[in-house]
């Protein structure tokens, strides 16, 4: 199998920052991004840039005949994704293969309920860091990709995905152990994306010695708690792993959750602080600074 025509679902700063790789390296006809009618409406008139850059995107807004790509990336919020489905569902086929850039661990099972499961791949996004201002998303490192088969016999359509994503320059590994591989990014977002969003700062903020790193790090650690209570081999290692890529990060660049804050948007702390404390609950293990970052942002959200 080769991939030769990808549609991205979303022209966020992870969306955009993919898309404009692939229309780089392959060619703009190489990929679709893939929005609602008003967005795509919005983004002919005024164009989507990255890193001042105009991409010369087509649009997919569900007005138009359309046949299915090879391959579906979607990178749209959480709280998007059941109308992205719906919005994208033209461009799947029965060949199509599925990647989530999506944050949490639970995206690739709701997309499998909606499509089937036999091209959806477990895939993680970790280490770049596109920040979206108005039309125009700035990233120094597209980071690397992370994906591998959900169920059994997809080996081939994994490394075909691998290929493409490298052809367009997108770093991209071929991983066994795809549920650890997705809860050791969920840690990293559980710390670094709602330390940054409490306490209103950049990556700068929780690369120096303070109350926002060591909220950071109690919130990674608290992770790793329940996710070896689940079975997940979480280790301190992890945490010192993402520390570590963590200091690569451009000081004034900003998590997602902490865009979404500023924009007045929701955020996916139901992905992160939500889904560590409810499994602690279940499993009996504490999480103290979990739920009250739960708590600071479902307000500081209330607030706008």
């Amino acid at each position: 199998m080769e991939i030769r025509k990808a549609a991205v679902v979303g022209a966020g700063a992870l969306g955009t920052m993919y898309g404009h790789a692939i229309g780089t390296a392959l060619g703009w006809d190489a990929v679709t991004v893939v929005t609602d009618a008003a967005r795509a409406a919005r983004y002919r008139k005024d164009g989507v840039r990255a890193n001042g850059e105009l991409c010369s995107f087509s649009y997919f807004d569900g007005t138009e005949a359309a046949e299915p790509c090879d391959l579906v990336i979607f990178a749209v919020k959480f709280g998007g994704l059941s109308a992205a489905m719906e919005e994208a569902a033209p461009l799947v086929g029965g060949h199509t293969v599925i990647l989530s850039v999506m944050n949490g661990v639970t995206s690739e099972e709701i997309l499998a309920e909606r499509f089937g499961g036999a091209g959806v791949l477990l895939c993680t996004a970790q280490g770049m860091d596109a920040t979206r201002f108005g039309n125009d998303t700035r990233y120094t490192h597209t980071g690397s990709l992370w994906l591998g088969p959900r169920e059994a016999g997809q080996e081939e359509i994994a490394r075909a995905a691998a290929d493409f994503l490298r052809r367009a320059d997108i770093e991209c590994e071929v991983e066994g152990d795809m549920p650890l591989r997705l809860w050791r990014k969920l840690m990293l977002n559980v710390g670094i994306n709602q330390a940054t969003a409490v306490y209103e700062t950049g990556y700068g903020g929780v690369k120096r010695p303070g109350e926002a790193r060591d909220v950071m790090i109690a919130a990674m650690k608290e992770t790793k708690a329940v996710a070896n209570a689940v079975g997940i081999a979480l280790t301190d290692d992890d945490i010192a792993y993402w520390l570590d890529l963590a200091e690569q990060f451009d000081d004034d660049g900003m998590t997602s959750m902490r865009q979404d804050l500023l924009a007045g948007r929701k955020t996916e702390v139901e992905l992160f602080a939500g889904t560590i404390c409810r499994l602690g609950k279940e499993h009996c293990v504490a999480t103290p600074v979990n739920d009250l970052l739960y708590r600071l942002i479902r307000r500081m959200e209330a607030q706008g």
